[in-house]
């Protein structure tokens, strides 16, 4: 352990990126770590327990609130990665992560670090469906996706805060932007909701925002660029199994018209059964009047 704990030490010391080790949950892979078991284990098992025997929570003005902070927060974040580097001097071909003190790096740090607290902001999208008791609506993808992006995040501003797999931020805040937009007035109902054809299409932007990313990462791993082949490699790997994901959940809900299956074995499923249009927000939301 002794062995093990040195030689992290030395990691971080060598490859952290010295300008963000000590912003707010950043210094520590440990404080994330233990704030992402606490998230697996409330949605998937304390959760469903403690709401077992209660009704479901009434969160719906709540929910409204915390839907136009993601669109603001988001549509910042997209501002940002504009202004900081992918509107003006960043090359699609190739971006080293520029890592002086400039006044353009600096920026794109703390885009990369709003990026990151966004996405553990985001857990709470699960944590909202625990207490309406929307059981239907924890899968798999939906904690799986929750819980990888924040330590994909956490990676970023850790070690590359900027450069070229920081298009990944810019385009995932852009379609953050519409998904929140959309939930916020789908929550006003059926007045609202009959105007809101472009729910289908929500989802078809998650499938061309992974392509993007994939084709972004993967033209650059056999060409020479100053930017870290491993992260184009594990950009290319997680992009090309979202693909495969969101693409069998695309399959399933609206050509085979499959409901999704949840992860949470209990008896509240009695109460919330899986329902066609299920929502795995962040990401893809079907029957918004039922979801909120």
């Amino acid at each position: 352990m002794a062995t093990l704990s040195r030689w992290y030490a030395n990691f971080m010391l060598e490859y952290q990126d010295p300008w963000t080790k000590d912003w707010f949950l950043v210094g520590s892979l440990g404080k994330l770590a233990l704030i992402l078991f606490a998230y697996v284990q409330f949605c998937t098992k304390i959760g469903p327990r403690l709401m077992k025997d209660r009704k479901p929570f009434h969160l719906t003005k709540t929910i409204q609130v915390y839907d136009v902070i993601q669109v603001f927060l988001n549509g910042y974040l997209v501002h940002e990665g504009i202004k900081c580097g992918w509107g003006t001097t960043y090359s699609y071909a190739c971006e080293p992560i520029d890592y002086s003190g400039s006044e353009a790096a600096l920026r794109m740090r703390r885009a990369v670090w709003l990026y990151y607290m966004i996405k553990v902001i985001d857990l709470l999208d699960t944590v909202f469906f625990v207490l309406r008791k929307k059981y239907n609506q924890v899968t798999f993808l939906h904690i799986y996706h929750h819980t990888l992006m924040p330590f994909c995040a956490y990676i970023g501003v850790t070690f590359s805060p900027g450069g070229h797999g920081s298009l990944l931020g810019l385009v995932n805040a852009f379609i953050h932007v519409i998904l929140y937009t959309y939930y916020f007035l789908a929550a006003f109902g059926p007045e609202i909701q009959k105007y809101l054809w472009w729910k289908k299409y929500v989802t078809k932007l998650q499938l061309v925002q992974f392509v993007i990313i994939f084709v972004h990462n993967l033209q650059v791993i056999p060409r020479d660029c100053s930017y870290p082949k491993i992260f184009n490699i594990l950009l290319v790997i997680q992009s090309g199994y979202f693909m495969y994901l969101f693409g069998s959940f695309y399959v399933r809900a609206y050509i085979e018209k499959k409901p999704q299956t949840t992860i949470i074995k209990d008896t509240t499923m009695k109460e919330a059964p899986p329902k066609l249009n299920g929502t795995m927000n962040g990401y893809m939301n079907g029957d918004a009047k039922k979801a909120l």
